[in-house]
């Protein structure tokens, strides 16, 4: 179990500047987006609007840690669990983390420190003084260990300085490494070269990112490319990256938006061979449509496939490949005709509920418009601590809930 301390931060500011490829470096006007947080009557909430989310700065050290004491008495957990420290900025620039993982130690747990570039560290020496307030646990974003390029493409100033600290958490601590994967420049030989340098020092993990780098693969804050001219990776190109990797070097390697080898995820209940799985799950009895993202469709096709449903349950996709990043513009430029009486919507997605409502009765065609569960399976970020049962059973209690609303909200047949 984790629970989270979140110490803030501001985009670009509290990470000693944007990384070349940051995807919040061309954001600078408000967004409110809508989502499910929003009170019933407004559209925007603390959630979805850019503003509220770009202009937190650090939290000093006794707030974190008050706030966090606050829900550990609210709530009973293990004496194993895991405080992740997080925020938006790069908690290796945090300037209390010393303090701060000194008072979670001091509180009997251990710490994560959740997605670092280390462009904070200066002096590796702090490695060993955060290992001793019993940091186990660290993300890493290695991007790459050729100091030339990560000082070009990350504007480290202290490029020796954070492969000499990823180095050291490596070999003290279990270290999930991460790199964005930018096509002629950290990939193939340089990619090589990373992945030699982590499983030499001892990294558990690396997760591989495909670059996000037009509006429909994520960039919905601002549609210009983070990075003009930069070829766009296909996701089979970027899936036999991922599948080379994991079999080339020992590492538990998962790429996001696809694929972990290992545990067959995204959507492993897709997979032939775990077929026999979807007997466990109730039968669909009603009619409705499941809006989902580019990515998502074919599998949730499959899956519906198996599941002797096609029939009556159909999937429109988006052209957003990640679901929870499906906008109100991304549900205007549906075909209508497509939609049966009864629509699922991804529960994550930026979308207002009035405004989908709204969207999806433009027709004059009354809709019923619900939200589906938040996740209906699990990409890399999450599946590198996990194995395959984890994984359907994540999947099982996803689908079996979504099967439910179908059932519930649907058109019985």
């Amino acid at each position: 179990m984790q629970i989270m301390a979140d110490v803030g931060g501001i985009p670009g500011k509290n990470c000693r500047g944007f990384c070349e490829y940051c995807y919040f470096k061309n954001v600078r006007e408000t967004k409110i987006l809508g989502c499910k947080n929003c009170p019933p009557g407004q559209i925007g909430c603390s959630h979805c609007t850019t503003d509220t989310n770009m202009k937190r700065d650090y939290f000093p050290a006794y707030q974190v840690l008050s706030t966090l004491q606050t829900n550990i008495f609210q709530t009973e957990i293990p004496k194993d669990t895991l405080v992740n420290i997080t925020g938006d900025g790069d908690v290796s620039c945090y300037p209390h983390l010393l303090e701060l993982t000194q008072g979670i130690c001091d509180m009997g747990l251990s710490s994560h420190l959740g997605y670092t570039s280390g462009k904070g560290i200066d002096d590796p020496a702090i490695v060993d003084k955060l290992i001793n307030n019993n940091v186990i646990e660290t993300t890493f974003t290695a991007f790459s260990t050729d100091p030339v390029l990560r000082k070009k493409w990350m504007h480290d100033p202290t490029p020796e300085a954070s492969i000499e600290s990823l180095k050291r958490f490596c070999e003290s601590c279990d270290v999930h490494a991460a790199s964005i994967i930018i096509p002629g420049v950290n990939d193939g030989e340089e990619l090589a070269r990373t992945c030699e340098d982590l499983e030499s020092w001892g990294a558990k993990a690396l997760i591989l990112m495909r670059f996000a780098n037009t509006r429909n693969q994520g960039l919905i804050l601002n549609s210009d490319p983070v990075i003009p001219g930069i070829k766009e990776q296909t996701l089979d190109e970027f899936e036999q990256i991922v599948r080379n990797t994991a079999k080339e070097y020992n590492l538990r390697v998962t790429g996001t938006p696809i694929c972990d080898p290992e545990t067959d995820s995204p959507y492993a209940l897709s997979k032939d061979k775990n077929k026999e799985y979807l007997e466990i799950l109730t039968d669909i009895r009603a009619e409705s449509t499941i809006i989902t993202s580019k990515i998502s469709a074919p599998y949730i096709e499959k899956i519906l496939e198996n599941l002797n449903a096609t029939d009556y349950v159909n999937v429109v996709a988006t052209e957003q490949e990640i679901a929870c990043l499906i906008t109100e513009d991304d549900l205007k430029a549906l075909d209508l005709e497509e939609v049966k009486d009864t629509v699922i919507i991804p529960g994550r997605c930026f979308v207002h509920d009035l405004r989908a409502e709204e969207i999806f009765r433009a027709d004059g065609r009354f809709r019923l418009v619900h939200r589906g569960p938040d996740m209906l399976t699990l990409d890399g970020e999450m599946t590198g601590s996990m194995d395959k049962n984890d994984v359907l059973k994540n999947e099982l209690m996803a689908f079996e809930e979504l099967i439910e609303l179908i059932n519930y909200m649907g058109v019985h047949i």
